[in-house]
């Protein structure tokens, strides 16, 4: 049986310090107090880094540097209803200080700890690459 694939966007936030931002899902949403990297659905006609750019800025109320967003991976997971294609970008550079606008938790990750997070399913593969490619500045821990 095929399913309808549905394409989403994520990005993984990073810091100076090398910390990645994770966003725990809301109470009303599927997979609530999971966590996951920002992002959301396409809308039609629209390009990944448009939709990423536009998701960050309603989720986050930050600005990110488009041509600052690096394809990094992606992951082709199947759900029950659907199969989601999310292709994940890296990001080290936006204006603006975060606010979560539709009242989740936000969390700074150092990518070695990132696997300790109740995670969303299809995220789990990204982030198992997030902590073994990225490199963290340690100064602060």
């Amino acid at each position: 049986m095929y399913k309808q694939v549905l394409l989403v966007v994520a990005c993984a936030l990073i810091d100076t310090d090398g910390r990645v931002l994770m966003c725990q899902r809301p109470a009303d949403k599927d997979f609530s107090g999971k966590w996951e990297f920002p992002g959301g659905k396409l809308e039609a006609y629209e390009r990944p880094e448009d939709a990423i750019v536009r998701e960050l800025r309603e989720e986050l109320a930050i600005e990110p540097c488009e041509r600052c967003l690096q394809p990094f991976s992606f992951v082709s997971h199947e759900y029950d209803k659907f199969h989601l294609l999310m292709p994940l970008f890296l990001c080290r550079q936006w204006d603006g200080f975060l606010r979560p606008q539709e009242g989740q938790m936000v969390k700074w990750v150092f990518p070695r700890h990132i696997m300790d997070l109740d995670l969303v399913p299809a995220d789990i593969q990204l982030a198992q690459e997030i902590r073994d490619r990225l490199q963290e500045n340690r100064r602060y821990e």
